[in-house]
C-alpha cells in the first residue's frame, strides 16, 4: 500500500530528519538513504520499519542539517591536516604536473573536520523516538486505503457468491438436457440394442460434469476471505493464496460447464476473481 510520512527532531549533531515513502509491492522491501554519519543507525532503523511494516516497498532516508538549531560548531582535526598534507606532498613528487587540491578538496577529505563528541545513546533514542512517529503516521495513512481495497474486495466478494448462487440452479438442468442430447447421439452411433453402454457413458458424463464441489469449495473460500477482512491486521498474503484457490475452483467449473449459461457464470467469477487477486496484492 501507498503512503507517505516525515517527522524531525533536535539532536547534539543537528537538526535531524526523516522520511518514509511507500509504494506497493508483493513483498517487504527497505531501501535506506541514511547520512554518512549517521550510517551505523541503519541497523537499528531497519529493524523499526520491518517491525511495523510487512509489505510493500519503503525508503527511508535520513538527513542530518548541521546547521539547524542544537548543532555544536566542529573544528578541524590538526592531526588529518598534518597526515592529508604529508599525503599531497608524496603526491605532488610522484605526479608533479598534478592541480594542487583545493580547498574544498580538503575539507570533504575523511577526518578532516572534527565531529563534536556526543552521547550516542542518546542520539538513538532521538532517532528512534523520530521513526516512531514517522511510522504511526505512514500506517495510519496505509489503514486509510486498506480499508477502502477491503471495501472494494467485499463488494467483489459479494458479486462472487450471486454468481454462485445463479450457477447451483442451473447445473442439475443443463446436466440432464446434455444428457438427454448425449443419450440421442449415442443410440444413433451405436444403436439402441446397447442401452447398457449409453447408460455407462452418461453416468461417467454426469460424474465428470459434478461441480457440486467446486460450488461448496467456492462458498467456503468466500467465507474465509470475509472472515480474514473482519479480523483486520496483516492479510495480503493470505488473500492472495486464497485468491489462487477461487482461481482454481472456477477454472474447474469453467471446464465442467455443461451450458453456456454456466460457463458464462464461470467466465464471470474467473474475472471478478482476477480484479480481486490485482487488489489483495497491495494489501499488507
Amino acid at each position: 500500500m501507498t503512503g507517505y510520512a516525515a517527522a524531525s527532531a533536535d539532536s547534539p549533531r543537528g537538526r535531524l530528519s526523516l522520511e518514509l515513502r511507500s509504494v506497493n509491492s508483493r513483498f517487504l522491501d527497505l531501501q535506506f538513504r541514511v547520512a554518512d554519519e549517521l550510517r551505523a543507525l541503519e541497523p537499528a532503523l531497519r529493524e523499526l520499519v520491518s517491525a511495523r511494516v510487512s509489505r510493500g516497498k519503503v525508503d527511508c532516508r535520513l538527513f542530518l542539517n548541521q546547521a539547524g538549531p542544537g548543532a555544536v560548531p566542529r573544528s578541524l582535526n590538526a592531526q588529518a591536516l598534518s597526515q592529508l598534507r604529508a599525503l599531497a606532498e608524496q603526491a605532488r613528487h610522484a605526479f608533479p604536473d598534478a592541480t594542487p587540491l583545493r580547498l574544498a578538496d580538503v575539507l570533504h577529505w575523511p577526518g578532516v573536520i572534527a565531529e563534536p563528541a556526543a552521547d550516542e545513546d542518546a542520539l538513538r533514542q532521538i532517532v528512534t523516538a523520530i521513526v516512531q512517529r514517522a511510522l504511526d503516521e505512514l500506517i495510519a495513512a496505509r489503514a486509510r486505503e486498506g480499508a477502502k481495497l477491503a471495501a472494494s474486495v467485499l463488494e467483489r466478494v459479494a458479486a462472487m457468491r450471486g454468481r454462485v448462487q445463479q450457477v447451483a440452479p442451473l447445473v442439475p438442468q443443463s446436466v440432464a438436457a446434455y444428457q438427454e442430447r448425449i443419450a440421442e447421439r449415442l443410440r444413433e452411433a451405436i444403436g439402441s440394442a446397447d442401452d447398457d453402454r449409453v447408460r455407462a457413458e452418461i453416468a461417467l458424463f454426469a460424474a465428470k460434469a459434478d461441480v457440486d464441489e467446486e460450488l461448496e469449495r467456492l462458498r467456503a473460500h468466500l467465507d474465509e476471505v470475509e472472515r480474514v477482512l473482519r479480523r483486520g491486521g496483516a492479510a495480503g498474503k493470505r488473500l492472495d493464496f486464497i485468491a489462487q484457490e477461487l482461481n482454481r475452483e472456477a477454472n474447474t467449473l469453467a471446464s465442467k460447464a455443461a451450458s453456456q449459461p454456466v460457463a458464462d457464470c464461470a467466465l464471470e467469477l474467473k474475472l471478478l476473481v482476477e480484479q480481486v487477486r490485482e487488489q489483495v496484492q497491495n494489501i499488507e
